[in-house]
């Protein structure tokens, strides 16, 4: 298979098994949030409940895209993403799947509605503090990690919970004050369902959780795989093989007709290098794609190098073009956005080339991975969902969850995951979901309603997910790097 040996083939279906495991996980650890407040009320039967939050879950990958996919992969160093040994990616590959497995598992486990997006981020920044601690990146050191990204995922990890915490209690107010049935701000009756609208309300608000964390979330999975895909088959994955390298050719140009423009001495030490750069990278890109009429007549090599121009050039446009030492015009900005853009791809046409730029280099996965991994995470959202649901229903506030709670905790997630979704940003679904639900617990009767306990071990969940795997993830990548030299 792709030529492969026997050892490096078994490693590589290994891998794959264990993104799917992953995803898997995500599913039944994730997901559980989303049914949680369906199943606590008695709006839906859990079998029910589980199969149709999985099928959104499904739905929701498939239409997805890949934007929030190379925001993930955009917080690895350049360097591990163009590097050819294919022992050192899979040192990569097995380091981050292992690491992220670990913890999920664990805290799934003791029932923590831990976070698979903070999970997964850092046991990737893992692999890049990993990669800055090797000899050969010592004249680098963390400065190898792309902080711009882990600053903008980070900021986008930190406030969704907290908008969904005020937001939830918003709504809480609102409700409170133009409802006058107060049914809905009661504990459910057992195996009774509510009545009609508000059922129909929080069936719905499930529904939309479902759908945009299987747009979110299982784009990470997506992700996984296309790391583990670069890692061993750089021949077949290093860059989208539908790419027409006359549309490309066209996009550099318009890059350094604009790259010209700007006037170097105005701007500072970074920004110059971040120019210097982007023209560096045109000009390698320019001499490769000029002498080869297609993808097809690319060596190995050329794919590599072609990968790592690109992302270079859009690593270090966006921090130019918002710059205001930049003096460029609206419409040279607009054009260069555009040149630089990444795949505006149709449902389910993952790798289409159709109306995009030089990102479209990178950005793209293969109709195959896109439904193995969809597969994974609507199976995994049939399976698993009791532990979180118990502690979401029951263990969040001293009141048991209220028909008002659960469709005011799902409408705010559904909203910030799909506004996240839209914008890029990775964000977790447990942590909106949860704090979504603590807001509505303090809306109902302050502080004091929540349980101290379980608030805690979600609190510290949140804070030891992201050194733990981080420390984790460095540890077994330095580890699988000694083993393979």
């Amino acid at each position: 298979m792709f030529g492969l040996d026997p050892t490096l083939l078994f490693l590589l279906c290994f891998c794959l098994v264990a993104a799917c495991a992953f995803e898997f996980v995500n599913g039944f650890h994730d997901t559980a949030n989303a049914v949680a407040t369906v199943i606590y009320t008695h709006s839906l039967k859990p079998t029910q409940a589980v199969v149709w939050s999985g099928f959104m879950n499904f739905l929701g990958l498939l239409t997805g895209g890949v934007g929030v996919t190379m925001s993930i992969i955009g917080l690895l160093p350049t360097e591990l993403l163009v590097d050819t040994n294919v022992y050192h990616s899979m040192a990569m590959a097995l380091a981050l799947l292992i690491s992220a497995i670990m913890w999920n598992l664990g805290t799934w486990y003791l029932g923590i509605p831990a976070s698979s997006s903070h999970t997964l981020i850092g046991s990737i920044i893992g692999i890049g503090v990993g990669h800055a601690l090797l000899p050969e990146a010592s004249n680098k050191g963390l400065s190898s990690l792309n902080w711009d990204k882990v600053i903008e995922i980070g900021q986008a990890l930190l406030l969704s919970p907290l908008f969904g915490f005020a937001l939830a209690i918003i709504l809480m107010y609102i409700l409170k004050k133009s409802v006058t049935n107060k049914e809905i701000f009661k504990e459910p009756k057992k195996k009774s369902p509510p009545p009609l609208w508000i059922r129909s309300i929080l069936i719905a608000t499930c529904t939309l959780v479902s759908f945009f964390h299987g747009r979110n979330d299982g784009q990470k999975g997506i992700g996984l795989v296309m790391v583990i895909l670069i890692a061993f088959l750089p021949g077949f994955f290093a860059v989208n093989t539908s790419l027409d390298l006359n549309a490309l050719r066209t996009h550099l140009s318009t890059v350094q007709q604009i790259t010209a423009k700007i006037d170097s001495s105005a701007l500072s030490i970074k920004e110059q290098d971040a120019l210097a750069k982007i023209k560096s990278s045109s000009q390698d890109l320019f001499v490769i794609t000029s002498k080869n009429p297609g993808i097809s007549t690319l060596t190995t090599d050329q794919k590599f190098a072609i990968r790592k121009a690109a992302l270079t050039i859009n690593k270090h446009s966006k921090k130019l073009i918002e710059s205001e030492s930049v003096a460029l015009s609206e419409n040279d900005k607009q054009a260069w956005k555009k040149a630089t853009a990444g795949s505006k791809a149709p449902f389910f046409t993952y790798g289409s080339s159709s109306s995009s730029g030089l990102a479209s280099v990178t950005d793209f996965a293969p109709n195959w991975v896109m439904w193995m991994i969809a597969l994974s995470l609507g199976l995994g959202t049939m399976i698993g969902w009791k532990r979180i649901v118990i502690t979401i229903g029951e263990k969040i506030g001293k009141d048991h969850l209220t028909y008002a709670q659960g469709a005011s905790a799902e409408l705010i997630a559904s909203l910030t995951i799909g506004l996240a979704t839209a914008y890029k940003w990775p964000v977790s679904t447990t942590h909106v979901l949860s704090s979504g639900i603590a807001g509505t617990m303090v809306a109902q009767r302050g502080i004091k309603n929540l349980q101290g306990g379980t608030v805690r071990s979600i609190v510290l969940a949140w804070v030891l997910t992201l050194p733990v795997t981080i420390i984790l993830s460095t540890v077994l990548f330095l580890f699988f790097r000694w083993i393979v030299g």
